[in-house]
């Protein structure tokens, strides 16, 4: 074999292992690690032993299709658990460690199920979420250990259900948010909690100059005893995007702990709630594990100058844990040219950002695409994707610049991939113009599920008052 044979393989095999590196994909840092692509240009995500073709599942059950991940859900929240207990082991931290999942963040039962399989307690920010814990703990869905944080305005209705559950022996603990919440549970006889509003502004999606929760810290330290008094909670915002701004209003919580210790002895709980954030946009980022690190030394170090013992220590991050266990996949339908701007065309999807991914449109969020098939092609196209609805909106620019995707074969369909679609955007969907959501699919064990098929006109028209067409 020639020198210029052998380097022109050489070359051949460089190209066909880049597409991988090309659509960020094969990356821990970007929650990418199970995601590849084929040698024929195929989208793939392994679990253990398992390669799934994405190309071959939608191919089969057609879009807009959601599919879940779970293997993904338990390894995050393992590691999550084994970061934040390795670094207590190692630091000589006293102190219990405890993951609540936010159930806002996606209610799903098959979202829900496996977290609870994996140790996880559970916030719930309403009555309603209340109750799908009732019924899983009626059902013996989890184990007998298992602790509640209740967030979110205590109607009548809430408190009572809070006290139905204590007094089945629930571990459930109200966390009060303000003047009116503490006067109607003064007289609840299990632990509570109470939320604090910091000074401390974070760098985050949400402008937070004003913020309606919580009490102000001089409010918490004039208060008198209170013999029940176990969890001092805040939230400082949803997707935070430094590290910077995940430690500084620990720090400030901890200074505010450490004085209400005086005159609360009862309290032994620091819970710095969720926000904590992850690369959408596949770029460098902080991370779980450096970031569980510094968290542990800064409550170490603050407890040990204060001579106070280690706080218990509870975080709600939902987004972290589940947003990149789902991706959204859709079909491109059409194809418009776009006479003056950064993209080439307009390519319309077969759904809606403002009903599937409403956060496209809500926060003007990016996200991060791939092509499900024909990702190792050399033509590509300058794009900007357009969803299904009527509305102008109903669009992903990424902020105004381009998405890159392969261009358009005559007779082949394309199938693009947004990731990281796990949190929120279920909870927030819509149905405008009567457009389906996406069916859901489950990818567990190498197999594939159908958690929930794709809607019907008659399944959507039932929920606005119509019933199989009939208007009376």
């Amino acid at each position: 074999m020639s020198d210029k044979k052998a380097i022109k393989i050489k070359t051949q095999k460089k190209q066909q292992t880049n597409w991988k590196k090309f659509w960020k994909l094969g990356a821990e840092e970007f929650n990418t690690q199970f995601f590849g692509v084929t040698e024929e240009g195929e989208l793939t995500i392994r679990e253990g032993n398992y390669i799934y073709n994405l190309n071959d599942i939608v191919k089969k059950y057609g879009t807009p299709t959601e599919i879940v991940f779970p293997f993904i859900l338990e390894e995050r929240l393992e590691d999550l658990h084994d970061y934040f207990l390795a670094y207590m082991k190692i630091g000589g931290y006293k102190g219990k460690f405890y993951y609540h999942y936010p159930m806002k963040v996606n209610q799903n039962k098959e979202f829900i199920m496996p977290l609870i399989s994996e140790g996880a307690h559970m916030e719930v920010g309403s009555v309603n979420e209340l109750w799908l814990v009732k019924k899983l703990w009626e059902g013996e869905k989890f184990y007998s250990k298992l602790r509640v944080l209740c967030n979110g305005p205590k109607t009548d209705v809430y408190i009572k259900l809070i006290e139905e559950l204590r007094l089945k022996n629930l571990s459930i603990i109200p966390i009060i948010e303000d003047e009116h919440e503490l006067e109607r549970l003064v007289k609840y006889k299990g632990d509570v909690g109470i939320r604090v509003n910091l000074d401390t502004k974070a760098d985050t999606h949400w402008d937070k100059k004003v913020d309606r929760f919580g009490f102000f810290s001089k409010e918490l330290l004039d208060l008198p005893k209170m013999r029940n008094l176990k969890l001092l909670h805040y939230h400082i915002g949803s997707q935070i995007t430094s590290g910077k701004s995940v430690l500084e209003p620990i720090e400030e919580a901890m200074n505010l702990y450490i004085k209400l210790q005086k005159n609360q002895p009862s309290l032994d709980t620091l819970d710095i709630g969720g926000g904590f954030g992850i690369p959408y946009e596949k770029k460098p980022f902080y991370n779980a594990k450096k970031m569980s690190e510094k968290i542990v030394k800064l409550l170490k170090k603050m407890s040990d100058e204060a001579g106070i013992r280690h706080p218990n220590l509870a975080v709600e991050w939902g987004r972290y844990i589940v947003a990149p266990a789902q991706i959204t996949i859709y079909r491109v339908i059409a194809e418009k040219p776009i006479p003056k701007a950064n993209a080439k065309s307009w390519y319309v999807i077969d759904g809606s950002f403002m009903n599937d991914l409403l956060d496209t449109w809500a926060i003007h969020q990016k996200w991060h695409v791939v092509p499900v098939n024909n990702a190792n092609t050399r033509a590509f196209k300058s794009v900007w994707l357009a969803g299904s609805s009527c509305d102008s909106d109903d669009k992903y620019t990424a902020g105004g610049n381009y998405v890159l995707m392969p261009k358009l074969k005559k007779g082949e369909p394309q199938y693009l991939a947004f990731f990281d679609t796990g949190a929120y955007q279920d909870a927030l969907a819509s149905h405008h113009c009567l457009l389906s959501s996406p069916a859901k699919l489950i990818a567990q064990d190498g197999n594939i599920k159908i958690a929930r098929k794709r809607e019907s006109a008659e399944s959507i028209s039932k929920l606005f008052g119509w019933s199989n067409g009939d208007h009376k």
